[in-house]
Order: structure tokens, then C-alpha cells, then sequence
């Protein structure tokens, strides 16, 4: 039998996301909301998370699989920051980046990185656990700060 909250409801959904999580709405409603990146598309992996990058003593090696390579708004790219960061590297990331991450960007990332998890928690329940692990980790991240 499933673990219970004091009032008897699941204390995890069945995907295995905590079922006493804020809900995503604010987190999309302000991906949505934010103004777009002005300026022409750039290029974008589109895929920065744990199976995609590859590290040597500690440090960012090389990045593979570029199947999802293409033009567009780079916020794309932030999902690594709840992907492969814990929460208390993101601000040192964020200040770190070239051009920063302004506001609207890292609410579009923020966006970004629930939205590829909830797919892949969709896609690999069943099938990939680690998978299905990892998003539970990114969603759980992303939930857990407010911005």
C-alpha cells in the first residue's frame, strides 16, 4: 500500500512525483507570460542533461547527441541549470553565463526544463527507470524554487 498523508490522500502521485508538491501552473503561466528573446533564433543543443554531456575530473568534457540541434531561443539550453545543477550552483551558473540569464529567460528555461521533464516522466515510466527517475528529479527542482 502506497505511503498516505495524515488525511489518507497518496503521499506520491502514481508516476512518483510527491503528491504535496506545488502544482507546474505558475511555473508554465510564467514561461508563457515572459516576453520572448528579441533578436534572430541561434543555434541550440536543446537536449543539455545528465546522458548528453560528459565530464573529466570533475569538469564539463564534451557534449554529444545533437539530435535536437536547430535554431532557436537559447532558454532552451538553461534546462541544464535543473538538469544537471543542484540548486545552490543555478545563481553562480546563471551570473556565469555570457550574456546572463535575464528574468524572461530563465522563466522560459524554468518553462523548458518542466516541460521536457514532464514529456520524458510521460515517455519512460514504464520503461526507463532512470529515465523516469531523472525527470522526477527535474520536475521536483523545479517546483521546489521560485524562480
Amino acid at each position: 500500500m502506497p505511503a498516505r498523508t495524515p488525511n489518507g490522500v497518496p503521499a506520491r502521485t502514481p508516476n512518483g512525483v510527491p503528491a504535496r508538491t506545488p502544482n507546474g501552473v505558475p511555473v508554465w503561466a510564467a514561461a508563457l507570460d515572459a516576453p520572448p528573446r528579441p533578436g534572430p533564433p541561434v543555434w541550440i543543443h536543446a537536449d543539455l542533461q545528465p546522458g548528453n554531456v560528459l565530464t573529466s575530473g570533475g569538469r564539463l568534457s564534451a557534449v554529444i547527441d545533437f539530435g535536437c540541434l536547430g535554431l532557436g531561443d537559447p532558454a532552451v539550453d538553461l534546462i541544464a541549470a535543473w538538469y544537471l545543477l543542484p540548486a545552490g550552483a543555478r545563481p553562480v551558473f546563471r551570473t556565469a553565463l555570457a550574456d546572463g540569464a535575464d528574468d524572461a529567460a530563465w522563466a522560459r528555461g524554468r518553462g523548458w526544463a518542466l516541460s521536457v521533464a514532464l514529456l520524458e516522466l510521460s515517455a519512460y515510466r514504464e520503461t526507463n527507470p532512470v529515465m523516469a527517475d531523472i525527470a522526477r528529479h527535474v520536475i521536483r527542482e523545479v517546483l521546489a524554487t521560485s524562480s
